[in-house]
């Protein structure tokens, strides 16, 4: 079993930064692939941004250029850093990892991003 633990969440305003962080509590050298997920209210649950085990990265286009998915498997950490933040960014993020070998993925708890003036 593996546990996701999201932070870095808060209330920010239009233009704004945050980064969330996701610590795993098993090593992620063995990680088939991590991701961003998000859920606005009323809305389903999206795929934002993905790593690879190789580190390729790839993006929804309404985030693009704007977010940026990182790790560090040192720390075996997974980081969200989001510029340019727009109310429409409002929503809950979840960290979604698979591991090598796992039948199913492992989600965080969710970390509330809300951005308003």
């Amino acid at each position: 079993q593996v546990q996701l633990v999201e932070s870095g969440g808060g209330l920010v305003q239009p233009g704004g930064s945050l980064r969330l962080s996701c610590a795993a509590s098993r090593s992620i050298f063995s990680i088939q692939g991590m991701a961003w997920y998000r859920q606005a209210p009323g809305k389903q649950r999206e795929l934002i941004a993905a790593i690879t085990s190789s580190g390729s990265t790839n993006y929804v286009d309404s985030v693009k250029d704007r977010f940026t998915i990182s790790r560090d498997k040192a720390k075996n950490t997974l980081y969200l850093q989001m510029n340019s933040l727009k109310p429409e960014d409002t929503a809950v993020y979840y960290c979604y990892a698979l591991y090598y070998g796992d039948r199913a993925p492992y989600w965080g708890q969710g970390t509330q991003v809300t951005v308003s003036a």
